[in-house]
């Protein structure tokens, strides 16, 4: 090997090394550090999680659902992760609200086919229990995102329709008037992505939590 071609060897390499490193600082450094600080400063609350308050204390965020059990709340999606909210027994336990353990946190469905014999065994096993809580309505009048789990099992959102039929029932169990109830679900209501994309939707942790705030049980909400 003659000296040019050493040369040449080694100034490939010095600006293979120079080019990997300009690459990590500014990729690896400088970009995530400049988005987040501009996130930061545009969309503060976004950056920050979209975090939901209740008397100061953090309860959850706008963005990932919750399961909520008692009779004045409005339910949520099924998830096959039940939103990742679980209880601990007095060993340290941690269990689903339906007394499955805990399987760690995740997302995702099933990922049953029509076919499956599971998906309607869970199916029929959620509409007896929604019907059996809400008399009011018939099956046939069951929107079907009530029934059906999001592909996350996150999903905060139920559909307008999914929101209105439990209304009596939440009257019922809340106090509140169903007059009440239809304002607080028009206040946690999004329209379709500029007014094209996407589908109406309500926030069930929002809903919640103004039920809440109308009831006495919590005193300032900030979502």
């Amino acid at each position: 090997m003659n000296e040019t071609t050493s040369n040449k060897i080694l100034h490939n390499v010095r600006q293979a090394v120079a080019v990997t490193l300009i690459l990590l600082l500014l990729c690896g450094f400088v970009f995530p550090v400049v988005l987040s600080g501009l996130s930061a400063v545009i969309f503060p609350h976004q950056a920050k999680g979209s975090m939901v308050t209740a008397d100061g204390i953090a309860v959850g965020t706008a963005n990932v659902g919750q399961d909520f059990t008692e009779p004045y709340f409005m339910k949520c999606r099924p998830s096959a992760y039940h939103y990742n909210t679980y209880y601990e027994d007095e060993e340290g336990n941690r269990f689903y609200n339906d007394g499955t353990e805990f399987a760690g946190l995740a997302s995702g469905s099933n990922n049953y086919a029509a076919s499956n014999p599971a998906l309607v065994e869970r199916v029929e096993a959620d509409i007896e229990k929604f019907l059996a809580a809400n008399s009011e309505i018939s099956r046939e009048e069951l929107p079907a995102d009530l029934m059906t789990a999001s592909g996350s099992g996150l999903d905060p959102h139920v559909s307008p329709e999914g929101a209105q039929v439990q209304i009596p029932a939440l009257a019922e169990a809340s106090g509140l008037s169903e007059e009440e109830l239809e304002q607080i679900m028009a206040d946690n209501t999004r329209g379709k992505l500029l007014g094209i994309f996407g589908e109406e939707t309500v926030n069930v942790l929002g809903v919640n939590l103004d039920i809440a705030k109308a009831m006495g049980l919590v005193g300032e909400v900030s979502k």
